[in-house]
């Protein structure tokens, strides 16, 4: 009875409730409503006439259709993303074709219902508030990103380089203003607030997209690195005070007129820096000890940014600079900013900011330029951007000292414009200086000029790369592994095992082990600080090893691609990674990428699963129950692979090799390796007679009882095994083939072995 008790007290309950709520509506009906005359809500029709009246309305309220458009919105962002992902260009480019996709240009021009069902003229609104919001977020991120002390120390030549380059887009721009302003329509529009619209959007740059290709390609650790983004950061400083002024002259009208509101401005950023920093500073210093910030300061924190951009408002410049002022005022304390921007980051960079593009591409209507003339117009506009950015940083650096690999380099990078330009070009366009069709082609210089960066640099590497030296030929073979590892824990335990293939061989071996940062956030300025605490255990421990290695830290916003593409190109002999435990892998399918979801939840066929990634179908047999991001690198990486899983290594003493499958003959060199440079006891369970067989196993096998015959030990199928055997081993060195096999015969087995190297060929 007592088992149920709760069952019968929880039904007499709903009982007793519905029962005088019903006692308490019948007397309603029955001696409140008498002698009223009360109108009937229903009518003749059927019940589920009247539901599906219900939805109608209901999807085409203000709220259903503003989350319709968020949900494709980000859909088409992340789709686009990915595929710009894929062919090596920054997600920004992606994201802004998905803007100008589902804006007049493709999706009101050739699918016109469709479009005034998703995005009709009535709701444009409220996309533009909400994108808003998610602008001054981004630029108040942008703010923070910028480290000060970092442009006292590296100011000389990068603010030399920043300004040439500004100086001489903004006087082609301004000229080329002189000569376009005649033919196009303006309302109310002078040509000073025009021209200087013009020479702005030319000369900006998009340091967020500059910082994040400058991480993905290694160069953030060099001095050409840290010196361009320097330049991107002075530039962005410039160019958005150039902004405010250009934005005081156009609204006052007249540039002296324009004179007390960029005195008012000026005196605002003087108040912000000397009194609304320190007292911020004093909150901060009291908030991150214990690397928590609590409600209240982050309320007082977002109270600075939203007064500020509201200030900045009312003065008579925009928001948005209020916002980056308030970035730029936030405590330098890294800590703090990585706490705050946490906060901010994601709604702001993965939702919000989306609706901007789209936004920005139902503003765009590329079919407006519909003759020659003004696609020769737009080309001229692309030709001015690129040339002023990459001939003038090019030729200034070099004048500055830097060799021609370098200056070009500062070029092709201050070449990238991306979403700092659209929110230039979009203030303008809201202002009503720039006419729809200078709109539109600055957007696609936008587009062009982002999306050459990438392709520039790839040229320069290549005409500048160095001939390999003809001696190293006939020099032995140095042996190369790859670790990749996600924290210094799993770190050392690799290192644990790739130190065992190659420890008696320090002059002919080599180990590179890289941790490769998610590059999609935006702030950056806690780099140092992660590749410190990632690192420093691990040099610890490869000394207590003597094992040389050399530490890499990347950044990627794909970094399983990443990993798969380091392997390929440093032509390693050996990638070492872990098994990952994410559901979402590491993106590195269209799966992962689009759906944030996995294959294992979507239950998606092997066929179809493969025709997406790419996967061979003989490989996806054997990988299907590998988290995703392990997948793509099985599928993408040239070496071998190791995935190792954990289950408590602490040493390498006993290893016992299942060979369940045929093809498991390649297991040999790896027996043969850790025979040759660990004083390791190997047991072979040579389960199929793979030594009755083959050839190449059996002198394998031999070469590794010819370097110690008292550490190694045969069995062959005739030998009982049983799942006690493999608790006797430090390490289950297994193919992926043989794992599978074990799996499928006997599962028991796997949860109670130790830590297992999973080895593909």
């Amino acid at each position: 009875m007592k088992k149920y008790k709760n069952l019968i007290f929880y039904t007499s309950v709903l009982t007793i409730t519905a029962l005088l709520l019903y006692t308490v509506i019948s007397l309603g009906k029955g001696n409140l409503e008498a002698g009223k005359n009360i109108t009937e809500l229903t009518n003749n029709t059927s019940a589920w006439n009247d539901f599906i009246r219900s939805v109608a309305e209901e999807a085409t309220s203000s709220a259903a259709l503003l989350i319709l458009q968020i949900i494709v919105i980000l859909f088409f962002v992340r789709f686009f993303g990915w595929i710009c992902q894929r062919i090596g260009q920054p997600t920004v480019i992606g994201e802004i074709i998905a803007g100008v996709v589902l804006g007049p240009s493709l999706l009101g021009a050739y699918f016109p219902e469709i479009s005034a069902v998703v995005f009709p003229e009535s709701s444009i609104h409220n996309i533009k508030l909400l994108s808003e919001i998610g602008l001054i977020l981004f630029m108040f991120i942008v703010g923070m990103e910028l480290d000060l002390k970092v442009l006292k120390n590296r100011a000389n030549d990068a603010v030399i380089i920043s300004h040439s380059c500004i100086g001489l887009l903004f006087v082609m721009g301004t000229t080329f203003a002189y000569f376009i302003y005649p033919y196009f329509t303006f309302t109310d529009v002078h040509f000073l607030p025009f021209a200087l619209f013009m020479g702005i959007a030319m000369s900006i740059t998009a340091f967020p997209v500059l910082a994040r290709i400058v991480h993905e390609r290694g160069l953030n650790k060099t001095p050409l690195g840290a010196m361009v983004i320097t330049c991107a950061a002075v530039d962005d400083i410039t160019a958005w005070c150039l902004l405010a002024a250009v934005i005081a002259i156009a609204k006052a009208g007249t540039f002296i007129s324009s004179l007390y509101v960029i005195a008012f401005a000026v005196l605002y950023v003087i108040v912000m820096f000397k009194l609304v920093r320190p007292f911020l500073q004093r909150i901060a210093d009291l908030q991150t000890s214990n690397n928590i910030i609590s409600k209240s300061v982050i309320g007082i924190f977002f109270l600075s940014l939203f007064l500020s951009a509201y200030l900045t408002s009312i003065i008579g410049i925009h928001p948005l600079f209020g916002a980056f002022l308030a970035g730029v005022i936030m405590p330098p304390n890294l800590n703090f900013r990585k706490l705050f921007v946490d906060k901010v980051e994601d709604i702001s960079l993965v939702v919000l900011l989306p609706l901007f593009f789209v936004y920005t591409g139902l503003n765009t209507k590329i079919g407006l330029l519909n003759t020659p003339e003004l696609w020769a117009l737009c080309g001229c506009i692309i030709f001015i951007a690129t040339f002023g950015k990459l001939v003038g940083g090019t030729l200034v650096s070099k004048y500055l000292g830097f060799d021609w690999k370098s200056s070009m380099t500062i070029g092709a990078l201050m070449n990238t414009r991306g979403l700092m330009e659209l929110v230039v070009l979009n203030i303008g366009y809201d202002l009503g200086i720039l006419p729809p069709e200078i709109f539109a082609m600055m957007v696609v210089m936008a587009l062009v000029t982002t999306f050459l960066t990438s392709p520039i640099l790839d040229l320069i590497e290549r005409i500048f790369k160095n001939r390999p030296v003809e001696t190293e030929v006939s020099q032995r073979k140095t042996y190369k592994i790859l670790i990749s590892f996600e924290n210094s824990v799993v770190g050392k335990k690799l290192l644990l095992i790739a130190s065992s293939f190659v420890k008696k061989d320090h002059l002919y071996s080599e180990i590179d082990m890289v941790h490769i940062s998610p590059g999609n956030n935006l702030y950056q300025h806690d780099m140092e600080d992660e590749e410190h605490d990632v690192f420093d255990p691990v040099i610890y421990a490869s000394k207590a090893l003597n094992q040389p290695i050399t530490p890499i830290f990347e950044v990627a916003a794909n970094p399983t691609r990443k990993i798969a593409q380091m392997s390929n190109n440093g032509n390693y002999d050996f990638l070492l990674i872990s098994a990952q435990n994410s559901i979402y892998g590491g993106k590195g399918n269209f799966l992962g990428y689009i759906l944030g979801v996995s294959n294992t939840i979507l239950h998606i066929p092997s066929h179809i699963y493969s025709w997406i990634t790419r996967t061979k179908k003989a490989a996806t047999t054997n990988i299907l129950s590998l988290d995703e991001g392990t997948r793509s690198i099985l599928t993408h990486a040239n070496a071998p692979v190791g995935i190792f899983i954990d289950k408590g290594l602490t040493e390498i003493k006993n290893v016992i090799v299942p060979v369940l499958d045929e093809n498991d003959v390649f297991l040999g060199d790896f027996m043969g390796r850790i025979a040759r440079h660990s004083y390791v006891r190997i047991t072979l369970w040579d389960g199929i007679g793979l030594m009755d067989s083959s050839i190449d196993f059996v002198k394998s096998v031999r070469e590794i009882k010819a370097v110690n015959p008292y550490l190694f030990q045969l069995w062959n199928n005739n030998i009982p095994v049983d799942r006690d055997i493999f608790n006797k081993h430090n390490l289950v060195m297994i193919s992926l083939n043989s794992w599978r096999t074990l799996k499928e015969k006997h599962p028991s087995w796997i949860k109670s072995m130790p830590s297992v190297l999973l080895l593909n060929e």
